[in-house]
């Protein structure tokens, strides 16, 4: 009987285990998306912003000019939003993976 006592206890730790990597999957990715609407929000704003500002231009220079700093913030964003991106994706595998292994580390010593 003591090898289904432990049995079932692994069971039900590796049921804990799963669920408590499942919520906080979740939640990392809940974070994603948020991060990804603020994001595009914040281009789309970005973009109609530029847009006004080519159609008051004058001058061919002005209108280049415009286009040049809209190009350079836009790919400063792209990056910036991608490490952070890749940041919050590191870290939601990190925090997922934490109670397989130390279930793991369980199933190792037992």
């Amino acid at each position: 009987m003591i090898q289904f006592d432990n049995f079932q206890k692994f069971g039900k730790d590796s049921l804990d285990a799963a669920m408590t990597s499942f919520g906080a999957f979740s939640r990392g990715v809940q974070s994603a998306a948020v991060e990804t609407a603020d994001y595009v929000k914040r281009s789309f704003e970005q973009g109609s912003s530029t847009v006004e500002k080519l159609a008051s231009a004058r001058t061919l220079d002005t209108a280049v000019a415009i286009q040049g700093e809209y190009v350079r913030t836009a790919f400063e964003g792209f990056v910036s939003q991608a490490t952070k991106m890749g940041e919050l994706a590191a870290a939601t595998a990190k925090e997922s993976y934490a109670p397989v292994e130390g279930l793991v580390a369980k199933a190792r010593t037992a």
